[in-house]
């Protein structure tokens, strides 16, 4: 693969897409320099216009984007870079650079929600009064869930009993997982390796 940095005195646009989500999350320019760091550091670096110089993203804010692959379009003019954002990729703190939330759907948000209420350390919230009950209490309550969903699977034509058991599941499997000091992109991402 031959990119043409000639067309574009030098600079080839780059889009940027999660690689799980496959969300857009922004579109950067490359020159020749920027794509040889990008593929030794494993790291998304870019030629700024505004700055005239190489710049990393994330060189200051943390928000890295850690290269899984990329391809270059038709005319070789263009690159497409999947990678692994390590936070916001917006400088506004948003997802992507589009002012979108995440692709992901309410789960991830949930996700958020009970991220949020675990720092905030409310006693008055069932997930912070159930985390603070230790480890032990989180992963038996998922368990107790399971089997009350495996119940409603088998014993009940109640769509919505099942899908209410369903969505507890999710609830507090999601809360073990935070508790555990993990996420669902982690989950995910061994799901993906298992996928190869």
């Amino acid at each position: 693969m031959k990119i043409d940095f000639s067309k574009g005195d030098g600079l080839v646009p780059v889009i940027i897409q999660d690689s799980i989500s496959q969300q857009v999350l922004m579109l950067g320019y490359m020159n020749e320099e920027a794509f040889e760091k990008t593929i030794a550091e494993k790291r998304v670096t870019f030629f700024s216009r505004s700055k005239n110089r190489l710049w990393t993203k994330g060189e200051t804010s943390g928000n890295y984007l850690d290269l899984v692959s990329y391809s270059v379009d038709c005319d070789q003019d263009t690159l497409l870079i999947q990678a692994l954002p390590n936070g916001p990729t917006c400088h506004t703190g948003a997802t992507t650079c589009f002012n979108e939330t995440s692709s992901k759907g309410f789960v991830y948000s949930l996700e958020n929600i009970i991220q949020k209420r675990l720092a905030s350390q409310d006693e008055n919230s069932y997930t912070v009064s159930l985390t603070n009950r230790g480890i032990n209490k989180v992963a038996q309550k998922v368990g107790e869930e399971a089997v009350e969903l495996v119940i409603e699977a088998m014993q009940s034509d109640n769509d919505e009993l099942f899908l209410g058991e369903a969505a507890d599941l999710l609830f507090h499997y999601t809360l073990l997982l935070q508790a555990k000091g993990f996420t669902l992109s982690d989950v995910e991402s061994v799901l993906q390796s298992r996928n190869k």
